[in-house]
């Protein structure tokens, strides 16, 4: 996986915690969702990264999201680890420090059993579906 990838892994983690789990309905800046273009788009014919992301929100088994919020936990904690690496490390060395730091993130995930792209795709899960982060961050207490 890329740099951008495992930096991907660790902002969505990040921003998991840092979402508030009753503020989690997404945005309406427009009013009130009248949803009148649900007929227009149709259920059936829509197969959509966003959709099948929302879609599969109900079929996450719990193991999976077990071994998600341990992720997560260790991502995190990662994170801060290798901020303070990289922030110290001079600037000929901090290519490998990113290096160093995104094969730790691909363990701490992979160590859970969960692929990167399971993960990322529970993340993404939860910080669209609200039901599915508050299950996370019960999980990670």
């Amino acid at each position: 996986m890329s740099r951008t990838g495992i930096l991907a892994t660790t902002v969505l983690a990040a921003g998991l915690l840092a979402m508030p789990v009753a503020n989690a309905q997404g945005p309406s800046p427009s009013g009130p969702s009248t949803t009148t273009d649900k007929p227009t788009t149709g259920d059936k014919p829509a197969t959509g990264p966003t959709t099948g992301k929302s879609k599969k929100s109900a079929d996450i088994p719990d193991g999976k999201l077990d071994a998600a919020a341990a992720a997560v936990k260790r991502v995190l904690t990662l994170k801060d680890t290798y901020e303070q690496k990289l922030a110290r490390a001079p600037d000929n060395e901090k290519e490998g420090v990113i290096q160093e730091a995104n094969n730790a993130v691909t363990k701490a995930v992979t160590d859970q059993g969960l692929s990167l792209e399971e993960f990322n795709d529970i993340m993404e899960v939860a910080e669209n579906d609200p039901v599915v982060r508050e299950k996370l961050v019960k999980r990670m207490k």
